[in-house]
């Protein structure tokens, strides 16, 4: 690709990433290396584009919301990869690409031709980033991924929700979220790896592999016992008392982590006899007699408003905290201190905002260039870095190749 790369802020800056993924662990991949200064860009399909796209609701001035939220920072090309010369652009920008992602199921690209062999053969020096369900090996490689079945295929679902209650999804998507950082966090390692030798490599990971990362405790408890631990609400697997408890207008979280905190909860919910109770007094024991010890924290502290109780843990140094909606989550002033809600202005859905970076660089943070794309958005000059010209890309726009932001508009 004949690349004229305009300077970019952000520790990343030059890594030139085709994005050949959708939904949403590949595009969390690619907007965190674009945040962090990558030229991301995302190659959909010509029919619809990503199918985050085509989610009705909800939707800011005819937009879709969950599209908006995964695809800043990046340039769009609609590009029908079915084609003979579909296929040809997409090798022609591979040959300037550093990385390469994709979640599509096992065996699709290189059915297509587009394969590792193939694209590393154009340019040895690319790193090829697949996200698979399963991973590309073991008995389970063929069948596609989907995030809920990953939550109960790796027991996620099995240690969700209340004691005796049925097995429950996480609130949010965690497989896809955390495979999207898992590959990044890949990507990295592969690129630091290409700047010392110059080759690429393939980068993988999976949604079950995502999800069993997160079972770092409970699968110290299983090897060390053999048993399976199952669900139990808000509370922790090891420590008690460290869960979220009712107060008089909503709940908190109280966390009693070591021996210490469990001395101040005592103090300043005014039952310093419990730190003598051979019941409380280890947390070993604590954990043996969680029936008589919550139960008679919560009568107290349903007493007392969650502000109350929240300065009084504050002042004792105890680690407590409210259980928000996810709308005070994102107003809190802590939260936007953080900068982790970035407003743009999106041509068609106006201002709009997303969960920002949550990883802070002093030298090089994290630059919100541009909104999410419009289909086709770049096709045009993304086409005209490659070295096609005028004639060549009016004719395949005619011809169905390629789609850019006036026809799928249209």
């Amino acid at each position: 690709m004949q690349s004229e790369r305009s300077p970019q802020a952000g520790a990343l800056a030059g890594m030139r990433v085709l994005e050949l993924a959708q939904i949403m662990a590949g595009p969390t991949c690619g907007m965190m290396l674009a945040d962090l200064g990558a030229d991301v860009i995302k190659i959909e399909k010509t029919d619809g584009g990503d199918d985050a796209r085509g989610y009705r609701d909800p939707r800011i001035n005819g937009v879709s919301a969950p599209f908006l939220m995964l695809n800043r920072n990046k340039r769009a090309i609609a590009l029908d990869l079915k084609t003979a010369e579909g296929k040809a652009v997409l090798l022609r920008m591979v040959r300037d690409a550093d990385v390469l992602i994709e979640n599509f199921r096992k065996g699709t690209l290189e059915k297509l031709g587009l394969g590792y062999d193939v694209l590393s053969e154009i340019n040895p020096g690319l790193i090829y980033c697949a996200i698979s369900g399963y991973g590309r090996t073991g008995p389970a490689a063929d069948k596609g991924g989907f995030d809920l079945i990953a939550q109960g295929y790796t027991g996620l679902m099995s240690i969700t929700g209340e004691e005796g209650g049925p097995p429950l999804r996480t609130g949010n998507s965690i497989a896809d979220i955390n495979a999207g950082i898992l590959a990044a966090f890949g990507i990295l390692a592969a690129y630091q790896h290409k700047q010392k030798t110059g080759r690429g490599q393939i980068v993988e990971t999976s949604l079950i592999e995502a999800g069993l990362q997160q079972l770092y405790w409970h699968a110290a408890i299983h090897f060390a016992t053999g048993e399976s631990p199952g669900p139990s609400g808000s509370a922790h697997v090891l420590a008690t008392p460290y869960q979220a408890f009712p107060t008089q207008d909503g709940h908190i979280i109280v966390g009693g982590a070591n021996e210490k905190n469990w001395e101040r909860i005592a103090q300043v919910l005014g039952r310093p006899e419990w730190l003598t109770d051979p019941r409380y007094r280890l947390n070993s024991d604590r954990m043996r007699h969680r029936d008589t010890l919550l139960p008679a924290m919560a009568e107290i502290l349903r007493t007392k408003p969650s502000a109350e109780w929240l300065a009084a843990f504050d002042a004792a140094g105890v680690p407590a905290g409210p259980v928000h909606s996810i709308g005070e989550a994102l107003s809190h002033p802590q939260t936007l201190a953080r900068e982790m809600v970035v407003e743009q202005q999106h041509p068609e859905a106006g201002p709009v905002k997303s969960i920002g970076l949550p990883i802070k660089l002093s030298e090089t943070p994290a630059q919100y260039r541009r909104p999410p794309p419009r289909l086709g958005e770049d096709t045009r000059a993304l086409l005209a870095e490659c070295g096609y010209g005028e004639a060549e890309i009016a004719r395949m726009l005619r011809a169905g190749v390629v789609r850019d932001v006036t026809a799928a508009e249209g």
